[in-house]
């Protein structure tokens, strides 16, 4: 069976929203897919701000930014329709939309981008809340792209993608595991920021800069890394909790970007030490901190020791597997199969998760 879907991812790095049209193939079980176009649609400054301070905003402003922004992203992906000729082409759109709150505990997560307001726009059947399901069978609700890693890298074990928050799944012979490791690149940006740059390029900025000790040591004290999983991260992690430890310190921006580099890259290693074994296994790397080279080169040295080595596939997949796998999760949504695994977020059960909004012919 083959499925035509456009996916869509916005991390919480900020840096825009990624749009992929795959086709998905299955057979007996099997998936197969192809990239057949791709696209990171930047967002420019107010839509950055709306998107940082939701979380401040009352109610009905929230909810006009929850409708606005799914008319945004509708927008955008007529864009991606016409620039790329894929008019007649999409069976289903499947958007992640945005993380605002995120709050597990309490059985709630919220994504910014109102599924309905995208299929009036493009007119087209959407899936949306995809995280939902989970959370309220009693999960984290996070990660959920390992069902994805599972059916489209069956070739591989372990996977990290290094986003905004970075985050490990594992494939075992008993079932799959995956957890949120730490923040990433939310940090890294906010850094950079300082030095007017959007992100650190390749980590040149962190290679010049020292490890300050002191704060390497706070950082890493911090509760959450004590826990075990399976457990997931807010994008207030970051903002809220480790951003304002790094600036209690008076150091430059670069001696701050070595060492929250070596931060995540210590906490990537320590969540991997549970499963050392002797021989070499293949670490699969994805994400925008894929091709932060300062990083990929220190966590490289790192894992080393555990005997893991780093692969990272081509460039697209590097870039939008995360949208990808949206894509396919639409699809799972629409054939009514399982879209969440309780052994990653520690549900009572697995779920169909995803609204599904049936937008009519124009």
């Amino acid at each position: 069976m083959l499925y035509k879907v456009i996916g869509l991812m916005s991390g919480s790095s900020l840096d825009g929203l990624d749009i992929v049209f795959a086709e998905l193939h299955e057979t007996a079980g099997s998936w197969n897919y192809e990239i057949v176009a791709a696209d990171c649609f930047e967002y420019d400054e107010a839509w950055q701000n709306r998107l940082r301070n939701a979380t401040e905003m009352n109610a009905c402003d929230y909810q006009l930014l929850h409708t606005d922004y799914g008319r945004f992203i509708g927008l955008k992906i007529n864009e991606f329709i016409e620039a790329n000729n894929l008019q007649l082409k999409v069976n289903l759109v499947s958007s992640h939309g945005h993380t605002t709150f995120h709050l597990p505990k309490k059985r709630m997560t919220h994504q910014l981008g109102e599924g309905a307001a995208i299929a009036s726009v493009t007119r087209l059947p959407v899936v949306s809340d995809l995280r939902a399901m989970d959370i309220a069978f009693g999960g984290q609700g996070a990660p959920i792209v390992p069902i994805g890693e599972k059916l489209l890298f069956p070739g591989y074990n372990f996977f990290l993608n290094i986003g905004g928050i970075t985050n490990l799944s594992v494939k075992k012979e008993d079932g799959i595991i995956a957890f949120d490791i730490c923040a990433a690149n939310r940090i890294l940006n906010m850094l950079a920021a300082e030095k007017n740059l959007p992100y650190d390029n390749e980590g040149r900025l962190s290679a010049f800069g020292k490890i300050h000790n002191e704060l390497l040591e706070k950082m890493n004290s911090l509760e959450y890394y004590r826990l075990t999983y399976p457990k997931s991260l807010a994008n207030s992690f970051g903002t809220d909790t480790v951003f304002p430890i790094i600036k209690s310190f008076e150091i430059n921006t670069e001696d701050a970007l070595a060492t929250y580099t070596e931060h995540i890259c210590i906490q990537i290693k320590r969540s991997l030490v549970p499963f050392q074994k002797d021989g070499s296994q293949k670490l699969f790397i994805t994400g925008g901190g894929a091709f932060n080279n300062f990083l990929i080169e220190r966590l490289k040295k790192s894992i080393e020791e555990i005997n893991f080595e780093i692969y990272i596939p081509e460039d697209d997949v590097v870039k939008y597997k995360e949208a990808l796998i949206m894509a396919l999760l639409g699809v799972l949504r629409w054939r009514e199969q399982y879209t969440v695994l309780a052994s990653v977020t520690g549900a009572v059960c697995n779920s169909i998760g995803g609204a599904l909004w049936l937008g009519t012919e124009a």
